[in-house]
């Protein structure tokens, strides 16, 4: 979710992590060099999952390293979905971009994608490829980390499969397995005002989202920054994100009226996408009760009018096919401070399916 109320610190220096033999390894562009077929570790689709708005993983890589590598070595994930990687796409000025890979055409460029691939090859993250789908310039993004054993039949990066160019700022990166897709998306924010645009391109993107759901053939696991609060209970103050404006604008229609990620219009969309998709929130499928500690992924400003003001964002969706073999749906950060969100304003979200099977049910 797009942070309102505080400006991001900029990139600054911090202490490298140390750099691995196993930086070689990464693939940016999500190539793969058969190794894993080639011990016999291959399996057919993952079932621990973890997703996190980084809200710039370069300074995460910086500052925050530490705290959130624990948390993947504690919770050991087949895949790790970042959103807001804000990383530029490779590419000089005024020529095509790549967002498959990272910028180093510049010396500063070059000094962040090292920061960002040292961390990344070191422990835990030299177990996972890790595929980009970048902006043009230091915004927006997504990234996609799966272990090696586990690579994917094929990867997209458009919610059009049959589109060879990446969704815009980098907002898809879609993995197909043998027996179900995982997407990874950062949903375009709602806005506040229709004169500009804002409220035409959410309305645009949940259509497309809509028609992908609706056309896929395999079961689906789909995760990220939604940015739409599904009820009142997945908000922590209803009446103050309904009520929400911005330099006192009300809109003309007034289902778009409210906080973004939490207005009329924006819910019923996401409500209809969950129906017909026959789609199931995992988390509240285990969680019913409002838990006003653990129960949201984004917190406002600490300081401010947005203090204790929070909304849960980032989910997983599963097809109804996995009800059953949800095991756990859990937010790793609480509290008013922020605690467990390694820095980001989202904290990170992990899902478990049942082992019972090694594959996605059919």
């Amino acid at each position: 979710m797009k942070r309102f109320f505080q400006p991001i610190a900029k990139d600054g220096p911090a202490k490298k992590p140390a750099l691995s033999a196993a930086a070689d390894l990464l693939c940016p562009g999500g190539a793969t060099n058969g190794e894993d077929e080639e011990n016999g570790q291959r399996r057919a689709a993952p079932l621990k999952f973890l997703t996190w708005n980084a809200n710039s993983l370069l300074l995460r890589a910086k500052n925050n390293w530490p705290e959130f590598s624990r948390l993947v070595q504690s919770l050991d994930p087949d895949v790790i979905c970042f959103q807001e990687v804000r990383m530029p796409a490779a590419g000089s000025k005024g020529a095509p971009k790549n967002p498959s890979e990272l910028k180093d055409d510049t010396s500063s460029s070059r000094e962040e994608k090292q920061v960002l691939m040292r961390a990344l090859s070191n422990p835990p993250f030299g177990e996972y490829r890790v595929w980009w789908s970048l902006s043009d310039s230091k915004y927006a993004g997504t990234a996609m980390l799966i272990k090696r054993q586990l690579q994917p039949k094929k990867v997209y990066f458009s919610l059009d499969r049959a589109a060879s160019k990446h969704e815009p700022d980098g907002r898809v990166i879609l993995a197909e397995f043998e027996s179900c897709f995982l997407l990874n998306t950062y949903a375009p924010n709602n806005g506040w005002k229709e004169e500009e645009n804002s409220f035409k391109r959410r309305r645009k993107w949940d259509k497309r989202i809509l028609d992908f759901v609706l056309q896929i053939e395999k079961p689906l696991i789909w995760c990220g920054d939604l940015n739409v609060s599904h009820q009142e209970i997945d908000v922590s103050h209803p009446e103050f994100f309904s009520n929400a404006k911005l330099n006192g604008y009300i809109p003309p229609n007034k289902e778009d009226c409210g906080q973004p990620g939490f207005t009329v219009a924006e819910r019923r969309r996401f409500d209809n996408i969950l129906t017909q998709g026959r789609l199931i929130d995992a988390h509240r499928y285990l969680h019913k009760e409002k838990d006003m500690d653990h129960g949201f992924s984004w917190s406002g400003n600490p300081v401010g009018k947005y203090r204790g003001k929070r909304m849960r964002i980032d989910y997983f969706l599963v097809s109804e096919k996995f009800k059953d073999r949800i095991v756990a749906c859990d937010m790793h950060g609480h509290g008013i401070e922020l605690e467990g969100f390694c820095g980001s304003d989202h904290c990170p979200v992990s899902l478990v399916l049942s082992e019972e099977t090694s594959q996605c049910e059919s």
